[in-house]
């Protein structure tokens, strides 16, 4: 895999093993195979497990079965698995960063203990209910909302609360066994947004998926449908309340997303280097061209560029000066990078580009929702404008 200024060269031995065994699973187990998935829009779900077994499951948390890496192991790990496809490392990225974390960053003892093995262990898929049908880009706008019961109320016991509201566009939800879902609490004061434990197998939850995609036909996308869904008191994450609580695991995922990218460039990167080799016309291979190597010089920059950016991230993370805005910038200016590296890939393939037999242009696909989710690239954007010069442009 490209790696122009030896940045790798510097891992530690713990780091290389995590990047040289996620890069061995997706060589094995995920590249056989995907292109199928990808036309056929499913999700090799009997990975799930194995992909526990394996650590890939938020191994950069501490303790509960969480091995505690480096931060830049955790995100070569993101990189590879990308590498493989944008749908395996959404995944685990959910799974880890988006349901894990706050479990473990926000959540009782007893929530830790009761969730975070079995979900490291790939024994129970979770997924995260943040995004509605209204509310993408605005999420504070949420209009999801959870009543607590006090003893004089009906619907259920004093002390539970009443969930009622839906989300949508949820990754994992129709194969998940718990939903981290995020909803205004009408019983306090000022509506805080808390965030509740729902298993999905309670009454009133459904989790219908979302069929027809033409990006990210390897993930399994759903809804969270909350009709008067009774949970306990217990099931309520207690250490956060506000906005803070989703808007620091949307940091947390995005950091993995700024490093997952640049797998997928590199891959793209890499079929397009050796197709140029191989492939002959007008007498020999298409790499001896001047305009070929312009592009794969441009692709190799380009990657170079963001593969620096990320390293980078991971040392602020590591030393607990990374600020959401260094991750917006992160996650705007790679996946934007990937995005035109992989169109840039798939052209230099010329027709057999097109094919599931060659991975750019399911990269290419998958882009297009990498760039919208998590935050679009025009809503990073201002994420930086305003931090750059204190005026929010978005209200």
């Amino acid at each position: 895999m490209l790696d122009y200024v030896g940045l790798e060269a510097d891992l530690g031995e713990e780091e290389r093993m995590i990047r040289d065994t996620a890069r061995e699973f997706v060589e094995d187990r995920i590249d056989p195979t995907i292109g199928d998935h990808f036309e056929d829009g499913t999700f090799p779900e009997e990975l799930i497990p194995e992909m526990g077994e394996l650590g890939f499951y938020a191994p950069n948390l501490e303790g509960y079965g969480s091995p505690n890496v480096s931060e830049t192991a955790y995100g070569l790990l993101m990189q590879e698995l990308e590498a493989g496809d944008s749908g395996i490392r959404s995944m685990a990225s959910v799974q880890g960063a988006l349901v894990m974390y706050p479990i473990h960053a926000f959540g009782s003892e007893e929530q830790k203990e009761r969730w975070l093995p079995d979900l490291g262990r790939g024994e129970a898929v979770g997924c995260f209910g943040l995004t509605e049908p209204e509310h993408g880009s605005n999420p504070s706008g949420m209009e999801t909302r959870a009543e607590r019961v006090d003893d004089s109320a009906g619907g259920g016991t004093a002390g539970e609360y009443v969930l009622n509201g839906s989300k949508t566009w949820i990754t994992n939800s129709p194969i998940a066994d718990v939903a981290v879902v995020w909803a205004r609490d009408k019983s306090a004061e000022d509506d805080p947004v808390r965030g509740f434990l729902v298993e999905t197998d309670r009454d009133g939850v459904t989790t219908n998926k979302i069929d027809d995609k033409l990006s990210m036909r390897a993930s399994v996308t759903g809804e969270i449908g909350l009709n008067d869904v009774v949970v306990p008191e217990e099931n309520v994450l207690p250490g956060v309340s506000g906005m803070k609580g989703p808007l620091s695991c949307l940091t947390q995922a995005r950091y993995g997303i700024a490093w997952g990218v640049v797998g997928a460039a590199r891959d793209c990167f890499e079929t397009a280097r050796q197709y140029a080799t191989d492939r002959e016309q007008f007498g020999g291979p298409i790499g001896r061209f001047q305009l070929q190597q312009q592009k794969l010089a441009e692709m190799a920059t380009q990657i170079t560029t963001a593969q620096l950016l990320a390293h980078r991230l991971a040392d602020l993370k590591e030393r607990g000066d990374l600020r959401p805005q260094h991750v917006s910038m992160a996650k705007r200016n790679n996946v934007n990078m990937a995005r035109e590296q992989s169109k840039v890939a798939r052209e230099m393939l010329g027709g057999n580009g097109i094919t599931t037999d060659y991975s750019p242009m399911r990269h290419m696909a998958n882009m297009e929702t990498v760039y919208t989710y998590e935050g679009t690239h025009d809503i990073h954007t201002l994420i930086l404008g305003e931090d750059l010069t204190g005026i929010p442009a978005y209200e």
